[in-house]
């Protein structure tokens, strides 16, 4: 795992009610560069306020980079391309399908940019599961009529380099990927010879005005404050880091694991270290998806409910609105926050971002949330009616579960 850093402070936010409004400001007070990457940038209600922020952001000259999946984000409005590049913000597509969703059928499009992450100023890094998607709003579904239930995290420190430093190279990487489709071979041969980024480092991608402040950005790892670290996933040097954090976290604990996960699918590893966590005497609780959102994510981890079950872990639903949260407290001192589920599509495929945190007031706040959500607005997954249920409901999960392990076939990965 990487390495834990102090940070200047830590800041847990809960849905877009806590965010949008944290980036707004951030946007509002941004001097030299804002960089986003987002799976979804939808324009309704509070994700057009984002939107706002980062044209005013631009137009007193800020550096404004908008990086958004091609999948996530099939299509953006012409009036807010428009108006964004307009503004003179850049904004480029990961991925794009070019031919329509007919593009998913070919396994190594699966592959999507699926992290959330915003750094502004190498000051501040903003890391979660939290798409710019208004909480009250879905893209499939419409209005909901309760908020999604996700989390974010604003850290100041050290890792808002670490990030902007990443978020740079991908950065350059899709903007030379684009050049090449569009038969502009002398600018991709520039951007990808001397090892890919045309010979630059990361610090030499940003942007003039940042590198000249860098060094009063915050990069000493030796103040005081709580620990963190920032865990990125993707398919070359880090296809296990986020995976392997967990599991670490798993084997060390000794009270207690309360996981928190939209689409849980877990591996067999990872599930037999919830389960031999469980059976050695630590109280493990999950909350998972109870409302209904699609179809392969919503029934392929039910059949495995009974193996988890038996093993002593308690299992909870969250039904007041979509739950897409991807946290986890343990021991009341080891939290995550990011984009990662637990299940092969994030752990073997997506490029993912998770903060992982040493801090037992972040920890406590953050169990505080999930449990009231247990308690309140809940539903506890009873064993014995478990086993009692619909022969409906099984062939579902069987159904799903079997079209699951047949698209990691088709991906060549074992789970």
């Amino acid at each position: 795992m990487s390495a834990l850093h102090k940070s200047d402070s830590l800041r847990l936010l809960q849905g877009g009610e806590a965010l949008f409004p944290a980036l707004v400001a951030a946007f509002d007070g941004a001097q030299s560069w804002i960089q986003l990457e987002t799976y979804i940038f939808d324009f309704h209600g509070a994700g057009a306020e984002v939107a706002e922020a980062l044209i005013r952001a631009a137009q007193r000259g800020v550096s404004v980079q908008v990086l958004v999946d091609g999948v996530g984000t099939e299509t953006l409005p012409d009036k807010w391309l428009d108006k964004l590049r307009g503004a003179g913000v850049e904004l480029q597509v990961y991925s794009p399908l070019g031919s329509g969703l007919v593009g998913l059928l070919v396994p190594e499009r699966w592959r999507r940019l699926h992290r959330k992450l915003c750094v502004v100023d190498l000051t501040t890094l903003f890391c979660g599961g939290i798409n710019i998607l208004d909480d009250f709003y879905d893209p499939n579904h419409g209005e909901l009529s309760a908020p999604r239930f996700d989390f974010a995290v604003a850290v100041t420190g050290p890792l808002a380099t670490q990030a902007a430093d990443a978020m740079a190279l991908l950065w350059w990487r899709v903007q030379a990927g684009y050049s090449a489709r569009q038969r502009h071979l002398s600018a991709a041969w520039e951007s990808f010879k001397a090892g890919g980024y045309g010979g630059r480092t990361a610090a030499e991608l940003r942007p003039l005005s940042v590198r000249q402040s860098a060094g009063a950005a915050g990069t000493n790892g030796a103040g005081p404050g709580p620990k963190a670290a920032l865990l990125l996933r993707d398919n070359l040097l880090n296809r296990r880091a986020i995976e392997r954090a967990y599991r670490k976290a798993i084997g060390r604990a000794r009270d207690e694991i309360i996981i928190a996960n939209a689409y849980f699918l877990p591996g067999g590893k990872l599930r037999r270290a919830l389960m031999a966590a469980s059976r050695r005497g630590v109280k493990v609780t999950l909350l998972l998806q109870g409302k209904y959102e699609y179809f392969m994510q919503y029934h392929a981890v039910r059949p495995v409910y009974g193996a988890l079950l038996s093993a002593g872990i308690a299992i909870h639903e969250y039904e007041a609105s979509f739950l897409h949260a991807k946290v986890a407290v343990i021991d009341g001192h080891w939290a995550t926050v990011g984009s990662s589920n637990l299940d092969p599509l994030s752990l073997l495929l997506a490029r993912e971002a998770n903060v992982v945190i040493e801090d037992k007031v972040f920890a406590a706040d953050l169990r505080a949330r999930l449990c009231q959500a247990m308690d309140t607005q809940g539903r506890f997954i009873d064993p014995a009616i478990y086993s009692d249920r619909p022969l409906g409901q099984r062939v579902r999960g069987w159904m799903a579960y079997a079209l699951m392990r047949l698209a990691l076939m088709l991906t060549g990965q074992r789970y």
